[in-house]
């Protein structure tokens, strides 16, 4: 009680404070969606490493894969898992990339993973075909954007209001029996907008069950829906305005944890065992949005959020398969064991176990943002102090259906309820405050000095009856506290009209999970980053060196990437770590012979290895972090005409991936511990039929390359085949 009463003097009295000394000016235009960094020209002014991903950037190519659309990024790594980009895997800076749980997600400047404290693995992800944009801020600045700070944050832009009565229409279809439909409507008028969504996206997908006439795709669908209300032009006082965003979303892909043997993978990629039939993702999400904006003043402005998220997902997919994990039967067959390579393959009878990864996520809480723009002497100060009260709460009951495998189809045998670790409630409170503040003390150096604090308790309640009744033993029951100081300071120096050095340091944290046992650490790392920066209207280039020194790295145990010691849930502590790296980008528009040639390239090379046994021995010093590229390379091309026709194409290599910490040990047999090498090109074309409609085509892995791009948590899986889309788009 007492930290919200401070939560809510910091929202409501501190604003009105600075307000009453404040002189009103006209009102401010209305608002769009909440930015973290704003346009392409302000992530280059920024005292850290910012990239923006603006509309015209997503039209390009039309993707719904959001892997596809970081892979523009530098210091971004995008790790596929599916083919379909449903349950990204994403890291910054060698952050980690399980589930993108080591980087703070946000869709509007909300958190918008299920449980971004408690369990901030994203088996939610906002649906990419709808987005207008995405912010990445790495850096100082980054912590603004908490509680994930050791990386880099991602911000999701959706679709704004439009400015007058209008909207598009989107469809398209493709290979693997693909089609989807985007459309939006909207209006504004001087004191209120709205604006109503859908998009709607089905494949078959590319995989093909073995004895089944199943296929391995999706059905999704999402709705949205804006209403702004705002002060007229003729009012008074200061300008005002009150945004609320609804949504809803469903989900049933038919996704499997299980992959191949490499002996069946290089024969045909695309396979899926008959065991893995009945696997199923099914998943809800609503989502409720209320902000609250008001500009004082020229110089003051304050935004307030209170937002809801509930998430509920039932993944049904196998478990077990004769007593053994799926990782150890996967295991087996790969060193050739005849039993585990009937059993996969259908010509064995066994038993299958299929568990029903069934979890409902509630999030709530209360964001507060004051900016206030002031002169002390000489130097100018922007302001931003920031609250955030935070609460996640999780509900696992996890029931488990035995089958028996016979002639190679599946029989029901019986259900199990669940206990243990199957059926337990976990929950997170936590609350934020931080300080930024950006000093311009001459024309040509601007210093930014951040401060964030982050005090988070975690507890997790176990049941040993599936009615509840009775508790686990109290060795289940966990509870855990973390508080840390967060500073951080970042410098800009223009050297002349075009070149620009930038520098900084902060220290960054990932708390961990619900599941930790009193005492756990966070994550926490001193990550230092410089560089320079040249631009033109046409040409601009970046270059900047990273270094993190991580006094205590992380992991957090799931069963997609379970720990060194088999856990599925939990944090487990490596030790001390190192990474570094380098990230380096061109970006050139020229013009000749009457069009444009867009050109864009990105580099990162990365350098992550633990420095420090760990505590249980598992991990060892000079291990490497597990699916993490030491290279990635992006290279984009294009041709535009005049008239609004284009062909762009984009080229993306990822050099091979541990997927553990020991495939580079002295004396370790490397054969199942890395991902292939790839090299993914997409070609994009676009012709306009008028001013407001145009037709588009696009190939998806033009070459076709099909390598293993993971093998976790049980097997080899595959890249996207190649993949053609036509479709057409319409502004009204």
């Amino acid at each position: 009680m007492k930290r919200f009463i401070a939560l809510a003097l910091t929202s409501g009295i501190l604003p009105a404070a600075v307000a009453t000394a404040a002189t009103l000016v006209p009102p401010a235009p209305m608002l769009d969606e909440v930015t973290i960094i704003g346009s392409r020209e302000q992530a280059r002014t920024l005292p850290g490493s910012a990239w923006v991903i603006d509309q015209q950037d997503l039209e390009t190519f039309q993707y719904t894969d959001i892997n596809r659309v970081l892979t523009q990024v530098p210091g971004v790594y995008a790790i596929d898992e599916e083919g379909l980009g449903l349950r990204p895997n994403i890291g910054i800076r060698g952050s980690g990339t399980e589930r993108s749980s080591k980087v703070t997600l946000m869709e509007d400047g909300a958190l918008i993973a299920p449980a971004a404290y408690a369990d901030p693995a994203a088996y939610y992800f906002p649906t990419t075909g709808r987005l207008a944009g995405v912010e990445i801020l790495k850096g100082a600045p980054l912590l603004s954007e908490g509680p994930y700070t050791v990386g880099g944050a991602v911000n999701l832009l959706s679709t704004a209001i439009p400015t007058e009565f209008g909207g598009q229409l989107t469809g398209e279809f493709g290979s693997h029996a693909e089609t989807r439909v985007h459309a939006s409507i909207g209006d504004s008028t001087e004191t209120y907008g709205w604006l109503l969504e859908i998009h709607q996206h089905r494949s078959d997908g590319f995989q093909q069950i073995d004895r089944s006439s199943r296929d391995a795709g999706l059905r999704k669908q999402d709705y949205l829906g804006k209403l702004r209300l705002n002060t007229p032009q003729s009012f008074a006082g200061p300008y005002q305005q009150v945004d609320l965003r609804l949504g809803y979303a469903e989900e049933t892909s038919n996704s499997s944890y299980l992959g191949l043997t490499d002996a069946d993978f290089s024969l045909a990629p695309r396979r899926r065992y008959g065991l893995t039939e009945q696997d199923q993702m099914d998943n809800q999400w609503q989502g409720t949005n209320l902000s609250y904006t008001v500009d004082f003043s020229d110089t003051v402005s304050w935004h307030l959020t209170v937002d809801r998220n509930h998430f509920a997902r039932d993944w049904f997919k196998v478990d077990r398969i004769g007593g053994a994990s799926i990782a150890a039967v996967m295991a087996a067959a790969n060193q050739g064991d005849p039993t585990a390579i009937a059993q996969l393959q259908g010509t064995q009878d066994t038993a299958v176990t299929i568990k029903h990864n069934a979890r409902e996520y509630t999030t709530k809480g209360v964001q507060s943002r004051l900016e206030w723009h002031v002169t002390t002497g000489n130097i100018a100060h922007s302001l931003q102090l920031g609250t955030r009260w935070h609460r996640d709460e999780i509900d696992r009951f996890q029931p488990i259906e035995q089958f028996q495998q016979m002639n190679g189809a599946l029989a029901f045998t019986t259900e199990v309820l669940p206990t243990g670790s199957d059926n337990r409630e976990e929950s997170a409170r936590a609350q934020a405050y931080w300080l930024l503040d950006t000093l311009s003390l001459s024309d040509t150096v601007e210093l930014t000095l951040a401060l964030r604090h982050e005090d988070i308790a975690t507890r997790r309640i176990q049941y040993a009856t599936p009615d509840r009744s009775q508790l686990s033993p109290a060795s289940a029951q966990l509870q855990n506290t973390t508080r840390e100081w967060l500073p951080g300071a970042g410098i800009i120096w223009q050297l002349a009209e075009r070149w620009q050095l930038l520098a900084g340091v902060h220290k960054g944290m990932a708390p961990a999970g619900a599941g930790a046992i009193a005492g756990t650490d966070p994550e926490l790392s001193i990550n230092y980053e410089s560089g320079f920066r040249y631009g033109t209207d046409r040409l601009n280039v970046e270059l900047i060196g990273f270094y993190s020194d991580y006094e205590n790295s992380a992991r957090n145990c799931s069963i997609a990437f379970p720990c060194a010691s088999n856990a599925d849930s939990g944090t487990e502590q490596l030790g001390g770590a190192l990474i570094k790296g380098v990230e380096f980008s061109v970006d050139y528009r020229p013009e000749f012979a009457g069009l444009r040639w867009p050109l864009r390239l990105s580099y990162t090379h990365t350098d992550a290895q633990i420095t420090a046994h760990s505590d249980g021995g598992d991990i060892l010093d000079g291990d490497e972090y597990p699916y993490v590229p030491r290279k990635q390379l992006y290279l984009g091309a294009g041709v535009e005409g005049s008239t609004g026709w284009s062909i762009n194409a984009a080229g993306r290599y990822l050099s091979a991936m541990c997927v553990d910490f020991q495939c580079e040990r002295d004396g370790v047999d490397n054969t199942f511990r890395k991902t292939d090498s790839m090299f993914i090109v997409d070609l994009a074309a676009s012709y306009p039929l008028s001013d407001t409609a145009r037709v588009y085509a696009r190939v998806d892995n033009v070459f076709a390359d099909e390598g293993i791009v993971s093998r976790s948590p049980a097997g080899a899986r595959p890249s996207k085949p190649r993949a053609v889309i036509v479709g057409f788009s319409v502004n009204y």
